[in-house]
């Protein structure tokens, strides 16, 4: 499908807006890589075609926030989240309580993880096998569209999360590595024996100690062992590779233009690993989500980004945009300290 001439010149102007918002990160991030002016191409190619597919009521949406751009903020924001199998069976359960939403004065409705998970434990929705699907329990992705349009309708936004650290094991991309693609292979951080991983893991924080000790599991099939931070079917991905950037952009821009309003990205700390650190909030996180931003504000400029971070007050505010950073990079980012004392303050009343 071609762009109308209108289409083309408003992409043409928003690539300009965004160009050095985006590229410059991207030069950091992966400049040195020998595909690098190729890689950059395929930005441009991917953020054309996710523009040209986008439907023409979220174009004028799009319109619409760039003029409002602080629509978010509003004080008659009212936020609602809910797991769909609790709150209403399935996606066509919430079709059946869009007046109790309207009811209340909910604007922003959080599904908490909706895409599909893989079978048996799956970290409660967050350890992801197809980030094009909807978990099968709820429905599926023609229903979640549907969904979001009746949303729209009535003013109310709606966000999902998108795990940014890892996948599950039972990602196609996944399966491939342990079937020995070595481009799949790449896609994820893997070692031959424990020298590297040891290395690593004097400084590495454990995250579930008790249920998945230690930063690495071992796959048979490979004879590999993997980068796992948060569980063993949790595979953490290499973000050093360029082509993570694009797997993730194409993702994004596909949730986008399924009507999501509100990305929350999930365990963005612990994106880029360095040696000697605890491979959190290391400068290249920001230099992602800074990319990640302008790539939306490109394509789908009614996007905003919500950062979940589980880090300090003042480790938290850069993901907010800071320095070379500022007002560039998360839209909003949970301020996990401050939620815990509003519950402690509840619960001690």
């Amino acid at each position: 499908m071609a762009l109308s001439a209108h289409d083309e010149k408003l992409f043409e102007l928003r690539l300009e807006r965004s160009r050095r918002d985006l590229f410059d990160m991207l030069e950091g991030l992966y400049g040195r890589h020998p595909d690098f002016a190729a890689f950059r191409k395929q930005v441009e190619v991917r953020m054309c075609a996710a523009w040209t597919r986008r439907p023409k009521d979220l174009k004028w949406l799009d319109m619409k926030r760039d003029l409002e751009p602080d629509w978010f903020q509003r004080p008659d924001m009212v936020g609602y989240v809910f797991y769909i199998d609790r709150f209403a069976g399935d996606l066509k359960g919430v079709l059946s309580k869009l007046d109790y939403l309207e009811e209340i004065g909910a604007t922003y409705v959080h599904f908490m993880p909706c895409l599909k998970p893989r079978p048996g434990d799956s970290d409660g929705g967050y350890s992801v096998m197809d980030y094009r699907a909807i978990n099968p329990a709820y429905g599926t992705m023609k229903d979640f569209e549907a969904v979001a349009k009746a949303f729209r309708e009535r003013g109310i936004s709606l966000c999902i999360d998108m795990v940014l650290n890892h996948t599950a094991r039972e990602h196609a991309w996944a399966r491939a590595a342990i079937e020995g693609d070595p481009d799949k292979q790449a896609y994820y951080l893997m070692f031959e024996d424990r020298t590297l991983p040891d290395a690593y893991e004097k400084t590495l924080l454990e995250i579930f100690p008790d249920n998945a000790p230690g930063n690495y599991t071992y796959e048979k099939k490979p004879g590999k062992w993997v980068w796992t931070t948060f569980n063993t079917h949790q595979w953490d991905l290499n973000w050093a590779n360029p082509q993570i950037f694009l797997e993730i952009i194409d993702i994004m821009f596909f949730l986008a233009n399924k009507g999501v309003d509100v990305l929350r990205f999930d365990a963005v700390a612990f994106m880029w690993k360095r040696m000697g650190t605890r491979c959190q909030s290391e400068p290249e996180v920001h230099m992602i989500l800074q990319a990640l931003r302008a790539a939306c504000r490109i394509v789908c400029p009614a996007v905003v980004h919500l950062e979940e971070a589980i880090v300090s007050p003042k480790e938290m505010l850069p993901y907010l945009g800071r320095g070379a950073h500022d007002g560039k990079e998360g839209n909003l980012a949970y301020h996990n300290s401050l939620m815990v004392q509003f519950w402690s303050a509840l619960a001690a009343r």
